[in-house]
């Protein structure tokens, strides 16, 4: 299995290239669907493109991109390419609920002072012993039942996009999400 995305999701589309720049080549800005990837994709000339569009990447033959032109920069995303993004994050989180519900009945030590859970924003060594101790019970099946089992935790499912949104955007040392 290969960590490159097969598709990508345009969060903006630049058809006249980056204003500043002063080339004219048409620039789409995308995220990777599965890897969470930010890339600069160069499209086919004349390809009709909208926001939030599923497109392929892979190796075989693409219909409406041209080339991959490589990572996109933080610094090169649009407003509207960061507002998709917010957009896109929530959605998939909630369509891949049961992956990140299994994130925190699965989740272990970092190292002997770090654990995993602590890197969501928001939780703590006390959240994190609260959800160890609910789960040594029984599983969590929804981000619901962690909130209901677990008073004292912030939203998981806004942590969850909080920290994916963190790891795409400012790239920490440690991942949990974001390959």
């Amino acid at each position: 299995m290969t960590n490159k995305d097969e598709t990508a999701i345009v969060l903006d589309f630049l058809p006249y290239g980056y204003p500043l720049e002063g080339k004219m080549r048409a620039v789409v800005q995308a995220v990777g669907e599965k890897f969470f990837a930010l890339l600069e994709l160069a499209p086919v000339r004349g390809a009709s493109i909208n926001l939030k569009e599923k497109v392929y990447i892979g190796s075989e033959k693409r219909d409406k991109i041209y080339y991959i032109v490589g990572r996109l920069p933080i610094g090169k995303m649009t407003e509207t390419a960061k507002i998709q993004l917010q957009e896109f994050i929530e959605q998939t989180v909630g369509e891949r609920e049961k992956e990140y519900v299994d994130f925190f009945n699965n989740a272990q030590a970092i190292n002997t002072r770090l654990h995993q859970l602590e890197l969501l924003p928001g939780f703590g060594k006390k959240h994190t012993q609260e959800i160890m101790t609910a789960r040594r019970e029984k599983p969590f099946s929804s981000f619901e039942e962690i909130k209901e089992r677990v008073k004292s935790v912030p939203s998981p499912k806004k942590a969850v996009e909080k920290r994916i949104w963190e790891e795409i955007v400012e790239g920490p040392r440690q991942r949990l999400f974001v390959k």
